[in-house]
């Protein structure tokens, strides 16, 4: 069981740096700070619930080169990329790679693993669709002929180093609006089919839907399982852009239901989201708000942890910032981690990127998701098994929690979630408890600087397996109570 009871005390909290990239809060109140969040990379993580976004190469919005070598201290794996029918095949019947054997050789040398998703159209072909944001997907009779020899050609160039897929993106937006649900399901089948008739093992995302549409959805999954085809995909991605990142819980659960319908292997994946740091008309999803690097970092740890907690597959949107030169947005967008200008060049990473390294640190496939962590308003209801909670406050807070595989070591993570993440960082002294815990020596963490508290014996005690704590700071980010044994920590 876990009981959060709020204090009175509420805290300003301070400034840890003047620089850009380093303004975060600080959360040294009343605990004693004994060191920071080591890093990891790539090649020390074994596997973990998250996905990197790199997109736009193929329409030259980005430059790889600029910030390939940001991807690894980042310690992500799998990289979504859109694989660019239109800058391969730029004369009929004529296919040129080398743009993309040169970041996929690149990507795989260096461990990771590129998910390649077959947008957009190509307009060489009448009916070819285009390759801009939202551009609709081939419908002749010629496009779709010829879309299927470059997907054949493209799987077939990769087979041996690439292995994941995405067929197209946002099927229910711009141009797609005209096309209906069972017309996506229809082309993503055909899709897939030529990909695991070329390579067996592949693993495909299906429907890559872009804001919550209960039709579309439904009709979708529908077609799917009439042509008893489910078995041809390894899970179904959707893009969900809401301003408070807590807030799109029920239409995610609402997807999954449906899924459930269906098939009970085919796994439900968040495969784009992130917030901007800055405003700005038509710069893309969620612009019409006073972002910061603060308010960008929090809303990035709050989605990928709440995906984490809810047993959801979770992409970050993007690596770097991207200079759109056509298309709806037509501008930078600021959704990246890495700061970038107009030339594609890579000024410095944002405060987004120090607070990932920090939960892609922790949050690795050693950690498993308690389940049962649930609210209650009676303690005496838990069971031997259960990981309840309950709140003495109307504050909502989100609540998961998680143990190591091996030693049974618990962390949880907190965080003020009523609000859109804020430009301040008003920090609640706060007093919990947790029943069938598991902590030899439980520290503090915050997610957004790294920075790792001891909490001193006089601020916890332990009766039985109920863990009681006193005085922790919660705010509107990530805050973790865990076991030390479970942070890599840099003094």
């Amino acid at each position: 069981m876990l009981l959060l009871a709020l204090a009175p005390t509420v805290v300003q909290a301070q400034i840890l740096d003047s620089s850009p990239e380093r303004v975060v809060t600080n959360l040294d109140i009343r605990l004693p700070k004994i060191g920071t969040v080591k890093a990891r990379s790539t090649a020390e993580i074994a596997g973990s619930n998250w996905l990197l976004g790199c997109e736009t190469l193929d329409r030259d919005f980005a430059d790889y080169d600029q910030y390939k070598e940001f991807i690894a201290p980042l310690g992500i794996k799998r990289l979504r990329m859109q694989a660019g029918w239109a800058k391969t095949e730029k004369v009929k019947g004529q296919y040129d790679f080398a743009w993309l054997d040169h970041i996929v050789n690149d990507a795989t040398r260096r461990g990771f693993q590129p998910w390649l998703q077959t947008s957009y159209g190509n307009s060489l072909y009448p009916g070819g669709g285009g390759a801009n944001l939202g551009a609709g997907m081939p419908t002749s009779k010629e496009a779709l002929e010829a879309y299927e020899r470059w997907v054949t050609a493209l799987v077939t160039r990769y087979k041996d180093k690439v292995d994941l897929w995405e067929v197209w993106n946002e099927p229910n937006f711009g141009d797609n609006t005209v096309n209906t649900p069972e017309m996506s399901a229809e082309f993503n089948i055909r899709t897939a089919e030529i990909i695991k008739k070329i390579q067996p093992q592949a693993k495909i995302s299906g429907l890559a839907l872009g804001h919550y549409n209960k039709r579309f959805v439904e009709g979708f999954f529908k077609h799917i399982g009439a042509k008893a085809k489910f078995g041809l995909f390894d899970n179904m991605t959707y893009h969900d852009y809401v301003y408070n990142p807590d807030f799109n819980h029920h239409e995610v659960m609402a997807m999954k239901a449906e899924l459930e319908k269906y098939t009970k292997t085919v796994k439900l994946r968040q495969g784009e989201n992130g917030a901007p740091s800055a405003g700005g008309i038509g710069r893309g999803a969620l612009w019409d708000h006073d972002w910061t690097e603060l308010s960008q970092a929090k809303w990035n740890t709050r989605r990928m942890l709440g995906n984490l907690g809810n047993g959801i597959e979770s992409s970050v949107f993007g690596l770097v910032e991207m200079a759109y030169t056509f298309g709806p947005i037509n501008r930078m967008n600021f959704k990246g981690l890495l700061k970038s200008d107009a030339s594609k060049r890579v000024i410095r990473p944002k405060i987004a990127y120090y607070a990932i390294q920090n939960v892609t640190s922790v949050f690795d496939d050693s950690l498993v998701r308690l389940k049962d962590v649930e609210h209650t308003h009676n303690l005496a209801s838990a069971g031997p098994e259960d990981h309840l909670y309950t709140l003495t406050t109307d504050r909502k807070v989100a609540v998961y929690g998680y143990e190591h595989r091996m030693s049974k070591k618990q962390v949880y993570t907190l965080w003020l979630s009523e609000s859109i993440p804020s430009n301040s960082n008003d920090v609640r002294l706060q007093d919990f408890s947790v029943s069938n815990g598991n902590f030899e020596q439980p520290v503090v963490v915050d997610i957004l600087t790294g920075a790792v508290y001891e909490i001193p014996a006089a601020q916890w005690n332990k009766k039985g397996n109920t863990y009681s704590f006193k005085n922790i700071p919660l705010y509107d980010a990530p805050v973790l109570v865990a076991d030390k044994s479970l942070i890599n920590i840099s003094q």
